[in-house]
């Protein structure tokens, strides 16, 4: 039986949410296609993640444990996944779009010669044939896209799909696989592993964002954005013209070259909208733009608008929902 495949994305043995937003959409494929889910782990030990695999939504789970795959390196998780692949024809790969994630999308599209359809927003089946749409032209128009060639390769945005609820009754199987590794494989190095601050919460993973631009003066100007992203429990973002000027660094950038966020909501303050920015936030339910500008952009986008000094507004949503009691930090 040819399952669908999911790709169980780890870094230090955690799993970030979309891989399970990604399980959920397996297991939808999988329903329709008449067949399984399998995962598929790469890394340095198991832990507990097989179980919890099964438990969210996998048939059977392909382990594949080496101290050298501790961490993700491209040549050797493509090579070993590839090689797997072609044994077994997978109907379908699902991988989370994430940098790594995308990265092995286009890889194995290469070695296994079919085409990887990135930032999917909606997988179904139509007429025995995966459907994708996915947004093109920087998220101004949405692609609706029909996969002939096997295996059909989808990366999956983060946030567009809801995250299945687990199942501790569920049954599946494990499957050892022992990779035979070559030196040839292994041609970078990993030298160090620099972390983000304790708690931080990561922009693909944010339920709400505060984002800055030119607006906020300078790097001190990102201050009340942190504190009001503190007591939202919020992760903080901001646009391309402050990361250049230096005042925050590439990991908060949103838009065409950062990250593209699926938040509920965001808060734009001092940003005039450029689309460039706006094409990070295709995926955001609410924006709420704040901005002394009037003809500012992002007015065109945003929900709610507050035409004034965000240094005078931020503070104050800050102090009102710490006296409301519903600051979380």
């Amino acid at each position: 039986m040819s399952h669908v495949w999911i790709w169980l994305e780890q870094f230090q043995g955690k799993i970030p949410s979309i891989v399970w937003e990604t399980m959920g959409v397996a297991r939808r494929l999988a329903d329709a296609l008449g067949t399984g889910v399998t995962a598929v782990w790469i890394g340095g030990t198991i832990a507990d993640q097989a179980g919890e695999a099964i438990a969210m939504g996998a048939d059977v789970v392909q382990v594949i444990e080496h101290p050298a795959l501790a961490d993700f390196r491209f040549e050797p998780y493509l090579t070993v996944l590839s090689h797997l692949a072609k044994e077994e024809a997978p109907q379908v790969i699902l991988i989370g779009s994430t940098a790594r994630g995308r990265e092995l999308a286009g890889g194995l599209a290469a070695e296994l010669g079919t085409a990887a359809l990135v930032d999917a927003l909606e997988v179904s089946v139509e007429n025995g044939r995966v459907m994708a749409i996915r947004p093109i032209y920087e998220g101004k128009l949405f692609a609706r896209t029909y996969v002939e060639r096997s295996p059909a390769i989808v990366t999956i945005r983060g946030r567009a799909f809801p995250k299945p609820d687990p199942d501790p009754r569920r049954k599946g199987e494990i499957r050892r696989v022992s990779p035979e590794l070559e030196p040839s494989m292994f041609p970078t190095e990993i030298l160090e592993w620099i972390q983000e601050a304790e708690g931080e919460i990561r922009l693909n993973e944010a339920r709400i964002v505060v984002g800055g631009g030119r607006g906020v003066g300078g790097p001190e100007g990102f201050e009340p954005l942190r504190e009001l992203a503190r007591a939202l429990g919020a992760a903080l973002g901001a646009t391309r013209a402050v990361v250049d000027a230096g005042w925050i660094p590439y990991k908060y950038q949103v838009g065409q070259t950062g990250k593209t966020i699926s938040p509920d909501l965001y808060i734009a303050c001092g940003i005039s909208g450029a689309i460039q920015h706006l094409s990070g936030l295709r995926g955001v339910k609410v924006i709420v733009a704040i901005n002394k500008d009037p003809e500012a952009p992002i007015f065109k986008v945003a929900r709610y608008g507050v035409v004034d000094d965000l240094f005078k507004i931020v503070p104050a949503l800050t102090a009102e929902l710490r006296r409301r009691g519903l600051a979380k930090g």
